[in-house]
């Protein structure tokens, strides 16, 4: 007979509990920064370009320290390196609010100070990323690690629903200082929450050859699961060209008109639908995975072409949450899976290639979208990712046909 389905079978271990409540107050705050940062450095300067370039500003730190940052992961203290990263993490929201307090800092559309502080967060991102996302795997048995996936994918989404949101009403109804006092606040809530973790270290592996072939070993690790390769090459690029979300700015200010609320607003609207999609995750088991992934990011990059073409705030803000909950099932399905495909003493090293990933689609995608609006026009560039997406999605259904065929995770 079939074990009963126990949706909330994570969120009765103690360990994951205060891990998820401290990242939702860490996602909070950098939700709230990056709002924040990208309405302030607009002002500023009035440039497209420049909302590229805060994302490259922090991509660059985030994937040059990332192969490092998870060989460091997987030789020392997890909880350790990750109390650290947040500690970093709360340092730059308490840098900004000192910005933010002394505006003569950034006199003439000074923004470098921005950026440096934005460069900071990156590197404090890539040591935390391998590290908290390995212990994760670490606290939870193997056979509920889907149930514990979706959980997490939900809390992170609500973070990222209430950040930008709550990043856009303190900026739009008071000022920066309050949005970044905030922010600071939520990062030393959440390295107090990560601290209560009850967590021993395991024996680390030998070490596997040279420190190269210890840096490369998660890449090498990937390259020989196709299915697990081909969901991340889909990621890539499908959020590298398709996704536009440093450009809300330019949309909130410009297109649709609504200010920094509405900004707020229109950020927080994919997260929304993610969290809603997320719940559904958390309540059955996905079957047809593949096919599902392919269909969901196809739809995705529909999405964005729409969005693109919109003039109504509320038929935009639609099609937001419709992206997310898309995403919501991308995120979902490619985190499991690499999650069970992955020996623990390889999770920090794997989890830093994953973030490669993750930041080559997500900061330098913000730079492509910046670099491509400044060339081709806003509106123009977002429909032109959104065609990208819908290519990627049918060479890699061409080119990987195992992951076409990918059924039940488990």
């Amino acid at each position: 007979m079939a074990t009963p389905h126990d949706p909330y079978v994570s969120l009765r271990n103690r360990n994951f509990l205060w891990y998820v409540a401290s990242l939702v107050a860490m996602t909070l705050g950098t939700q709230i920064q990056a709002t924040v940062v990208a309405w302030q450095v607009y002002e500023l300067t009035r440039d497209p370009l420049s909302l590229g370039l805060v994302g490259l500003a922090e991509a660059i730190p985030f994937i040059g320290a990332a192969l490092y940052a998870g060989h460091v992961a997987d030789r020392h203290d997890r909880k350790r390196l990750a109390l650290a990263a947040i500690a970093v993490q709360t340092a730059c929201g308490g840098a900004l609010l000192a910005l933010a307090s002394y505006p003569s800092l950034l006199a003439g559309g000074r923004t470098w100070p921005i950026f440096a502080a934005v460069f900071a967060s990156g590197i404090a991102r890539s040591f935390l990323q391998p590290a908290r996302t390995a212990l994760g795997a670490e606290i939870v048995p193997r056979e509920t690690y889907a149930n514990a996936v979706a959980w997490r994918t939900s809390l992170w989404q609500f973070g990222a629903v209430a950040g930008p949101a709550l990043g856009g009403i303190l900026y739009g109804f008071a000022d920066a200082r309050a949005a970044y006092a905030t922010e600071a606040a939520l990062c030393a809530l959440s390295l107090l929450l990560f601290a209560r973790i009850a967590y021993t270290r395991r024996p680390a592996a030998a070490r596997e050859g040279t420190i190269g072939e210890n840096l490369t070993i998660g890449i090498r690790f990937l390259m020989r699961q196709p299915q697990l390769l081909g969901a991340q090459v889909l990621d890539l690029f499908s959020v590298l060209f398709g996704g536009a979300a440093a450009l809300l700015p330019i949309f909130a200010s410009e297109i649709l008109r609504v200010g920094p609320q509405g900004l707020g607003v229109l950020r927080a609207a994919p997260a929304a639908g993610a969290v809603a999609m997320s719940l559904v995750l958390a309540h059955r088991k996905l079957r047809r995975a593949g096919p599902t992934l392919l269909f969901c990011v196809a739809a995705f990059g529909l999405c964005w072409i729409l969005f693109a073409l919109s003039r109504s705030f509320w038929w935009s803000l639609a099609l937001l949450a419709v992206s997310g909950m898309l995403d919501n099932v991308s995120v979902v399905i490619r985190s499991t899976l690499l999650t069970l495909r992955t020996p623990e003493h390889l999770l920090g090293r794997v989890s830093a290639v994953n973030q490669i990933f993750i930041g080559s689609s997500n900061e330098i995608g913000s730079f492509e979208s910046g670099v491509a609006a400044r060339l081709l026009g806003t509106v123009n560039s977002v429909i032109f990712g959104g065609l990208m997406t819908l290519g990627v999605v049918t060479v890699t259904a061409w080119k990987v046909p195992s992951l076409r065929d990918l059924d039940e995770l488990e």
